[in-house]
Parts: C-alpha cells; sequence; structure tokens
C-alpha cells in the first residue's frame, strides 16, 4: 500500500467516510477551520447526519485527494495544507486550491497537479 493510500485509508472511518475529526487533527486544525478551508459549514463537519451527506464527503474526499498529492511536494500534511490554502496557482490567476474547491472547481486542481506532477508548466 503507498503512502497516499495509506493516508487515505486513515481519514476515513470504518464506512469509509472521511472523518473530519480525524482529518482536522492531521492538519492541525480545529473543526471550525477545516469548515471555513474546504468551504463547508461547520455543521456539515461537525454533524453525523450532515457529514455522511454526499456533497460533504465528495468536498472532504477532494481535499484529501489534493493533500495526498501535495504531500510529497510539501513534506508533511500539516505543510501541504498551509500550500493548500496560500500558494497562488498561475494557471487559474494566482487563485489559490483553497479558493478553487470552494467554487467547485476541485477536479481542476487535481488536473493541474497532475499536469505539473509529469513535469508540465503552471
Amino acid at each position: 500500500m503507498s503512502a497516499a493510500t495509506a493516508l487515505a485509508i486513515d481519514m476515513m472511518d470504518s464506512d469509509g467516510v472521511v472523518d473530519a475529526g480525524r482529518l482536522s487533527v492531521a492538519l492541525r486544525v480545529s473543526k471550525t477551520e477545516l469548515a471555513t478551508a474546504t468551504g463547508l459549514s461547520r455543521d456539515a463537519v461537525s454533524k453525523t447526519i450532515r457529514l455522511h451527506a454526499p456533497a460533504t464527503q465528495t468536498r472532504l474526499r477532494d481535499i484529501v485527494e489534493i493533500l495526498n498529492r501535495v504531500r510529497p511536494w510539501c513534506g508533511s500534511l500539516p505543510q501541504a495544507f498551509a500550500w493548500f490554502r496560500a500558494q497562488p496557482l498561475p494557471s487559474f490567476g494566482d487563485q489559490t486550491a483553497e479558493a478553487l474547491v470552494k467554487e467547485g472547481r476541485a477536479e481542476a486542481v487535481k488536473r493541474y497537479l497532475d499536469r505539473i506532477a509529469v513535469g508540465g508548466y503552471a
């Protein structure tokens, strides 16, 4: 099992649901900060029914996947999260990955990271 797969599994509970509590601990942020960074409400990451909603899980899975992709470049998960929140992406008019994910453009960020990973330009 790769390190990225291990991290993704570690963030999930036994039902395959991304555990916002585990993710916030791993990122060293509160659930409120996690909610803000992902564009979700505090309730979406705190209340079980909202956490299990497909839209919430899709957003959290996107975040975990993006963080898994940049973690080797950044050095650690908290540093990958700092990159996610602060690094301007030239291909997107210097918007951050955080801003793009909040707009529902996580797939565009993933394609960008794929392009960079194979030696493409920003």
